[in-house]
């Protein structure tokens, strides 16, 4: 059986999402980043990254978001969510994923995990004040360049939308209006109202 390690608030519900999206059977373990559980030498045994998500599959442990849904959609093919038969399509969408692991997550995590890039107080608070921009730059480029609507990748619904939907959950926080980006806030309500979503934020 699959077992999902995850945080609430993390970019680990894209995972939990294709989960749910793929029906699959999987047991569901909580990490609490708050109190350092993810530094602990039972976790770090799991991923030495001390990060989620961290999935656990019968030949290993995968992490990183964009790895973690590309074996979801491959592993559970009959729930169509990745155009796997078309390595162009597919290609296409794990570039999209990469874009959001790679960048517009580490926008994000510029307000929040300054340490990670620096030392002083200063250099935290213009990583800070910089989040908004970063954040409504990748939105507005996504919206414009790379969501084809009403899915990201069209017509199809695929994993790319269980991350784009984890990462608009971010944005308020991020000082961003997903108002102001008109696709980006149609596609976060319609994410909102699938039962897969419901099931995951449960």
């Amino acid at each position: 059986m699959l077992k999902l390690f995850h945080a609430q608030g993390s970019c680990a519900l894209a995972s939990r999402i294709a989960l749910e999206d793929a029906g699959a059977d999987y047991d569901l373990v909580r990490v609490d980043l708050a109190n350092g559980e993810q530094r602990r030498p039972e976790f770090l045994a799991v991923n030495p990254k001390g990060r989620v998500p961290a999935l656990v599959t019968d030949k290993g442990v995968l992490t990183e978001t964009p790895a973690i849904l590309a074996y979801i959609a491959q592993t559970f093919p009959e729930a169509g969510l990745a155009p796997l038969a078309d390595p162009y399509e597919f290609a296409r969408l794990q570039a999209f994923n990469s874009y959001l692991c790679s960048t517009v997550h580490v926008n994000h995590a510029h307000g929040r995990r300054g340490s990670r890039w620096a030392d002083a107080q200063s250099s935290f608070d213009d990583m800070k004040r910089k989040v908004p921009e970063t954040m409504a730059a990748a939105m507005k480029m996504i919206e414009l360049d790379y969501f084809e609507g009403p899915w990201v990748m069209g017509e199809q619904y695929t994993v790319a939308d269980a991350y784009l939907f984890t990462i608009e959950r971010w944005l308020a926080g991020d000082g961003v209006d997903i108002a102001d980006f008109p696709a980006i806030a149609d596609h976060h309500r319609r994410m909102s109202a699938r039962a897969s979503v419901g099931r995951a934020l449960a």
